[in-house]
């Protein structure tokens, strides 16, 4: 499971498809309707958010919009009532490793999408706050 900082233009079509998946997933174990996944490192963020069920769904928003504006019909009805959340905190590090990780993952199966994107500097997505620090303590490298 990947809920990438990163925003998700920055994803290729495979990356896009399996971030709304895995975000379901996640929506799913924060929602308490999975018994999978349940102590994933990638929601932890989310679990220490003070209302995390509505912070994945704004996450997920936002995964939905970008898939509509490259005409993919990701289903809208998945989600909840948006609600206003505030952010998360994430670190320039994290952005960082993520970017280099994603850009492997472009180099090799969209060679496109990475010379699109190789040599610029990424902005995360809306739901965070970027700050100064390392990679996050849950990040398995």
């Amino acid at each position: 499971m990947r809920l990438w900082t990163l925003h998700p233009k920055y994803l290729d079509r495979q990356g896009l498809l399996a971030l709304w998946r895995e975000g379901l997933l996640a929506r799913a174990v924060l929602h308490g309707q999975t018994r999978g996944y349940r102590h994933h490192p990638q929601l932890e963020r989310f679990r220490a958010h003070q209302a995390p069920e509505r912070a994945i769904d704004a996450y997920l928003a936002v995964v939905q919009e970008e898939a509509a504006a490259r005409g993919y019909a990701f289903d809208r009805s998945k989600l909840g009532p948006l609600q206003p959340v505030a952010s998360i905190v994430a670190s320039a590090g994290q952005m960082e490793f993520e970017w280099q990780h994603l850009l492997r993952k472009l180099e090799a199966r969209s060679p496109a999408a990475f010379e699109q994107w190789r040599g610029r500097q990424p902005c995360c997505h809306p739901l965070f706050l970027l700050q100064p620090g390392p990679v996050a303590s849950w990040e398995r490298p």
